[in-house]
């Protein structure tokens, strides 16, 4: 079925109906869930890096790996970015169990979770890099080379078109649909709970109905963006890649939630939106859950990756 869905995507990219929708990511590209049809295009098969859109593929092969989510993981000197040189509030020796480290790299996107990941993955980082080509081309991305976990090299590179068949991929996982939905969380790391929040401001933002979400950034990538959403009982999946601004990419997907939902008259006047709209999506509050209802969750899912 998704195999049939990615075809009618690839036949549909030349005769989707042509859309007065002013974006400002460089590539765009929005699918109907149900029947794979291109609603919005723009750009989708120019091949670009893709930041941390990476750790899609990164959590996905961790799972497959059906590795154990309550090992500890001990933070290695060698997950510390000495590429980008990016900052993490997780320090060198921290002992964070694996299902904890997963959150941390979807969630907030912390590029020395995701480097953990990798590195203590079955063969270590040969037989991670094994695994991302083995499920790239499981999945039809040709058009995709994911080099390292992370995504902070600019080598890890796809299309619009192939990352819609990352999205839909991830979206079978369970774990990585929930985690890349909540808006925050409370890792406990060296004894100590420290906030963590979703670096997708939209997630937990009123009038957002969102059931998979990844951001990225690097100066090459520009802000990427992966969503499916729902809006007036539509399913679709959007990509944005290499957004100037973190403003502009918020204000691509408003206006791409509103063609869904039928305002055109709205879509229209998007570039006219006031400033105060882009803050307000931006600082979304986060919706609050008790850790103790968050661990029973984690348990939950846990459970059932162990079982799968």
């Amino acid at each position: 079925m998704i195999k049939k869905i990615f075809a009618t995507v690839v036949m549909t990219l030349s005769t989707a109906a042509a859309v007065a929708v002013p974006f400002g990511s460089q590539s765009v590209l929005v699918v109907e869930d149900e029947t794979g049809k291109v609603l919005l295009e723009k750009n989708s098969t120019n091949v670009v890096s893709i930041a941390s859109l990476t750790k899609l593929m990164t959590a996905m092969v961790v799972l497959d790996a059906k590795q154990d989510m309550n090992e500890l993981i001990v933070i290695d000197q060698r997950d510390v970015d000495m590429l980008k040189h990016s900052t993490s509030r997780v320090p060198v020796g921290a002992r964070i169990s694996r299902g904890d480290v997963l959150q941390l790299a979807l969630m907030s996107s912390d590029n020395r979770a995701a480097a953990a990941l990798g590195r203590t993955y079955p063969g270590g980082m040969v037989g991670f890099k094994a695994a991302v080509r083995a499920k790239t081309a499981a999945l039809g991305m040709t058009q995709t080379v994911i080099e390292e976990p992370t995504g902070l090299s600019p080598n890890n590179k796809s299309n619009a078109a192939d990352l819609v068949k990352m999205a839909a991929a991830s979206s079978k996982y369970p774990e990585i649909t929930r985690i890349t939905t909540e808006s925050g969380d409370m890792i406990t790391i060296n004894g100590r709970e420290v906030q963590y929040r979703n670096t997708n401001r939209l997630v937990g933002a009123k009038g957002w109905d969102i059931g998979l979400s990844k951001t990225g950034y690097t100066e090459e990538a520009g802000r990427c963006l992966i969503m499916k959403i729902k809006s007036a009982g539509k399913n679709a999946t959007l990509v944005l890649l290499n957004a100037k601004a973190s403003s502009t990419r918020i204000l691509d997907a408003l206006s791409i939630r509103r063609f869904i939902s039928g305002d055109a008259e709205q879509v229209a006047s998007a570039p006219r939106m006031r400033r105060a709209n882009i803050i307000a999506a931006e600082s979304a509050p986060v919706i609050k859950t008790s850790l103790k209802t968050r661990t029973k969750a984690r348990q939950k899912h846990r459970g059932r990756h162990r079982r799968a």
